[in-house]
């Protein structure tokens, strides 16, 4: 432990390495220091998100490259890419959200909102960040009193309570998380325990975020027909989600997250969403793309996860509570470096009568 100690201090300023893979940390891969860090073999102590780079920037053995790159190359062509069925679904949002509603609770906010938050001035707090979060949804999608309004994908009912709240919407959502959904309906949401593609139509106004993730990058042309279908023709849709630059190629972190944190999940480029929607008969009226704002907040929840690890360990296995910590930071890394986008895309039905004519009405008021 001594040498491996000794040969950690000797590394990049910010962080200490530590257990009995540190001393090879300049030899590992990303992805075989990423299995050593889940394994507790080795311990990051001060600036995990330096280590991270740092460990990037490593390009570890001829061969551990080698069967990193065969590893990514071959996780596309999973029959789940070409097809998913409802229940496959089903089973990787049980997977990813189902672990603990007070695991996800010792790192998020008040409301339990688990996508970017908008942090629209130095200083604020996560929770304000979070509302104005929900706020901006709200005003992007010009949502009225009495509107009938639907979250795909609504978590733990975060956006479903605010738009009825604030707003005055007749709102509801739909999850496939059991653990979501009971929590939403305690705290007084209207929550469909079901698939999006089971819904009935006659909504005005509809927003999905953080979901489409989760649909597959050769889906998305029928996620966003199904959306279409559920949205009365002079409605609005917000898309927030995840994207990934043009040109990006799957490497050793896309492994990582389909193995131990986002089974079936994809990435697309922003290109193939704005072509997928419009396939699909949709206008697009705004993008935004909130990728600052989402390193931002993945720091904020590292912190949190860090500060009260002890009731994330109650809640989940050393194991899991490494791996999430390692994919937070991960992810931290990837939208302050670039790497990953973050964007909502405000769309109508093409030919909509109520298009927005101008911006202003999104900002004027927001909080």
């Amino acid at each position: 432990m001594q040498a491996a100690r000794a040969r950690a201090d000797a590394g990049p300023q910010g962080f200490t390495l530590c257990g009995a893979a540190a001393g090879k940390f300049d030899r590992l891969d990303a992805w075989s220091a990423a299995l050593a860090f889940v394994r507790g073999d080795l311990e990051i102590e001060g600036d995990l998100k330096a280590a991270i780079r740092h460990a990037l920037t490593r390009p570890g053995t001829a061969f551990r490259r080698l069967r990193t790159v065969l590893a990514t190359r071959v996780a596309p062509l999973r029959i789940e890419h070409w097809l998913q069925t409802r229940g496959r679904a089903r089973a990787n949002i049980t997977f990813h959200y189902d672990r603990s509603n007070d695991f996800f609770a010792s790192f998020l906010d008040r409301r339990m909102v688990y996508s970017c938050a908008y942090f629209a001035r130095p200083g604020v707090t996560l929770e304000e960040a979070q509302e104005a979060k929900l706020d901006l949804i709200c005003r992007k999608l010009a949502l009225s009193p009495g509107e009938r309004f639907l979250d795909v994908g609504c978590g733990w009912g975060a956006l479903v309570l605010y738009a009825a709240h604030e707003f005055g919407a007749s709102a509801e959502g739909c999850t496939l998380s059991e653990n979501q959904a009971e929590y939403a309906r305690a705290a007084g949401a209207r929550v469909s325990l079901c698939d999006y593609r089971a819904m009935t139509g006659g909504f005005d106004k509809i927003a999905s975020v953080g979901m489409f993730e989760h649909v597959g990058r050769r889906r998305l042309p029928g996620y966003f027909r199904a959306v279409s279908n559920l949205l009365t023709p002079g409605g609005l849709f917000l898309n927030h989600g995840i994207v990934r630059p043009g040109g990006t190629k799957d490497g050793p972190d896309t492994l990582f997250l389909r193995r131990y944190v986002f089974p079936g999940g994809e990435l697309a480029e922003l290109s193939s969403v704005i072509e997928a929607a419009e396939s699909a008969g949709f206008e697009v009226l705004d993008v935004e793309n909130l990728r600052p704002h989402y390193g931002l907040t993945c720091t904020h929840w590292i912190e949190r996860l860090q500060r009260n690890r002890e009731r994330g360990l109650r809640a989940v296995s050393p194991e899991s509570w490494r791996i999430w910590l390692l994919y937070l930071a991960a992810s931290a890394v990837s939208f302050e470096d670039g790497g990953t986008d973050v964007c909502q895309i405000l769309m109508a039905k093409r030919g909509s009568p109520r298009r927005p004519m101008t911006r202003e009405y999104m900002y004027r008021s927001a909080r």
